[in-house]
């Protein structure tokens, strides 16, 4: 379905009926991302809400970088939940929906019953390790330099896109999707927008909320972006419920790699005890 929140339109997948589930998807994903959970949540008794974040998929591209500050982002979901009528949701997000994901259990937290954060941990503790983490997000200086980025990727048949994405995820669809005009540009806002250069100089962990519903912390040992540190340093950034799982042999996208044990982790995690 589509769904209008302030002249832009949002692909949105809905499925199923019961307690709601918000599946965020990250960089440079779209809600294809859940395709081998939806079916397991939904047969299981959840309504899955599954957007194609702004930038992405199928949902509109703004031109302007400010249009992706995380603060529009979190607008942007909780809008997609009140046009459904989903007062509260459990969510999980990935990558960049994970970073999403807990800005609301931050921010809207009377809207956030649980959190499952893949991947990417609270912001508060991501650079904790203090080399080892910047060293791994090396791309997100290099998306700053607007055109010089666009223009690099692309070149030859995006052979250093293809490079940076070491052939793991859903390169074709990626590609495709990105070759669109502007949407290469509006993927790479999201890093232009909430993670400038200044932000690798901050030694000092940012002053941010404590997460007080249960999260369940989940990162691959394959991950080439997101270190293991940043992630199990969450634990001092949840006041409720902490539970961490490490995937053994799955990339990054542990949607696409791991997905029977990141469906039987979700069931359990979501149930009510």
């Amino acid at each position: 379905m589509q769904i209008i929140l302030n002249e832009l339109s949002f692909h949105v997948v809905c499925e199923g009926e019961g307690p709601a589930v918000l599946m965020l998807h990250g960089f440079p994903d779209s809600s294809a991302l859940w395709r081998h959970h939806i079916p397991a949540l939904t047969t299981a008794g959840y309504q899955v809400i599954a957007p194609d974040l702004r930038g992405f998929g199928a949902s509109d591209r703004p031109a302007d970088v400010a249009a992706y500050r995380m603060e529009v982002l979190v607008g942007d979901v909780l809008g997609i939940l009140d046009a459904l009528g989903a007062q509260q949701v459990s969510v999980v997000g990935h990558d960049w929906g994970a970073a999403v994901g807990w800005a609301l259990a931050m921010f809207a937290p009377q809207r956030v019953q649980r959190l499952a954060a893949l991947s990417v941990g609270h912001p508060a503790g991501y650079f904790t390790d203090t080399m080892t983490q910047r060293e791994k997000a090396w791309y997100v200086l290099f998306f700053q330099f607007a055109g010089i980025a666009e223009d690099a990727l692309r070149r030859d048949d995006w052979a250093l896109f293809r490079v940076f994405l070491r052939e793991q995820g859903d390169v074709d669809r990626y590609l495709t999707d990105l070759d669109r005009p502007g949407a290469l540009t509006a993927a790479l806002n999201w890093y232009r927008a909430n993670l400038p250069a200044n932000v690798f100089g901050q030694l000092t962990p940012r002053s941010l909320p404590s997460v007080q519903c249960p999260v369940l912390g989940v990162w691959s040992d394959g991950d080439h972006y997101c270190g293991e540190v940043q992630m199990q340093a969450s634990a001092h950034h949840v006041a409720g419920p902490w539970r961490y799982v490490r995937i053994e042999g799955a990339s990054h996208w542990i949607p696409l790699d791991a997905p029977n044990t990141l469906t039987t982790l979700l069931l359990d995690f979501l149930s009510p005890r």
